[in-house]
């Protein structure tokens, strides 16, 4: 019998909304089309009517888990734009945030992974390290989600030796309680059962539909940004680009646990050779002249680019933003087939969608 089985757009299984429409020949998915726009919020728009300061505060909202992510590309456009450089330190600080909040929405991802697969505990091991993060990026910045430390010309908030001590203390805490979510999810015959060989997306797949980020990386794609175009000192560190080859949801498992291990290598090669400059070129209001950038960073989702074009005046003319969910949302229809109704959730949450970013 062939159905029509709607996923979405309001789903237990789905954090936010999204509609998927599964065509089956019983539980076997033959076909599904993606269907989006559940949540436009009009921040390109609205960017175009703020001034360069109020839009940074504006687009820190595009997404509550890389909110980081998403004003540092928009303050690196400006200052591309401006012909700046910034302080090393102030480039440092900004690195050490950017993997602070990459650890945070791995651990949410792999969190809300086990919580799909029905495996509370290890979804509440998850939960109690990301809170560890969590905790420590509100020490630092003096919130929990949306950070503010990003300015035009460098960090606004410095870290002190204080903080340093708190972080290293946080990532020797992180990296004992990481070790037994590693092995759960290595070793546990369930999650084995739910995830190999599962929402398989090859290489050759990934390419032509523009798989980025974590997503791509596990079908084999080499596009790590922080790697092949360096932004904020990255270069001066010393880590790996993690990739895989199945493809399958267990690939995006593991590689996010072993992208973790690195986030934690480059937080502890910041704070150990932080720069002893200013963080940043002054907290003042500058003149944008006419030009325009487009910037690209790697998120946790992947890459996020910025396109800014300024007039000249005390508005942006453009704010142009591509995240990496829009992206990976198009290879979820080659991912579901012939797979079973019931691998349909975590397939699609393998993407480690946000729908929030998505729809803008």
């Amino acid at each position: 019998m062939s159905y029509i089985v709607p996923l979405g757009p309001y789903h237990p299984s789905l954090e936010e909304p999204i509609h998927v429409k599964l065509f089956t020949e019983g539980e076997v998915i033959k076909d599904s089309e993606v269907f989006i726009g559940y949540n436009h919020r009009g921040i390109e728009k609205l960017c175009e009517e703020k001034n360069y300061i109020q839009t940074i505060t504006l687009v820190e909202r595009v997404c509550g888990i890389c909110s980081h992510s998403h004003t540092l590309a928009y303050c690196l456009a400006l200052e591309k734009i401006l012909d700046i450089k910034v302080p090393k330190r102030g480039d440092y600080i900004r690195v050490i945030i950017c993997e602070l909040e990459r650890l945070h929405s791995h651990f949410l991802w792999l969190g809300l992974a086990a919580h799909i697969i029905a495996f509370d505990s290890l979804f509440m091991m998850c939960f109690k390290t990301r809170e560890k993060i969590m905790d420590i990026l509100e020490e630092v910045s003096g919130n929990r989600v949306n950070y503010a430390m990003n300015i035009i010309g460098g960090s606004r908030r410095d870290i002190d030796i204080d903080k340093i001590s708190k972080i290293k203390i946080m990532l020797e805490e992180v990296k004992e309680e990481h070790k037994k979510i590693t092995q759960i999810y290595s070793e546990d015959k369930i999650v084995e059962l739910r995830t190999k060989g599962v929402g398989i997306l090859t290489k050759d797949d990934a390419i032509v539909y523009g798989a980025c980020g974590p997503h791509g990386r596990a079908s084999g794609m080499k596009d790590d940004v922080r790697v092949l175009d360096p932004y904020c000192s990255y270069e001066d560190f010393d880590f790996r680009s993690i990739t895989l080859n199945d493809g399958d949801v267990f690939s995006r498992v593991l590689l996010r646990i072993l992208e973790i291990n690195e986030s934690i290598k480059i937080i502890e090669q910041a704070l150990e050779n932080l720069p002893d400059t200013e963080i940043n070129l002054g907290i003042k209001m500058m003149k944008i002249p006419k030009g325009e950038y487009l910037s690209r960073i790697e998120a946790p989702r992947g890459e996020v680019t910025y396109y800014v074009v300024s007039n000249g005046g005390q508005t942006n003319g453009r704010v142009n933003i591509h995240v990496p969910t829009f992206k990976n949302a198009a290879t979820v229809p080659i991912m579901l087939k012939e797979n079973t109704i019931s691998e349909a959730g975590l397939i699609v949450a393998s993407i480690d969608p946000c729908f929030s970013c998505l729809d803008r």
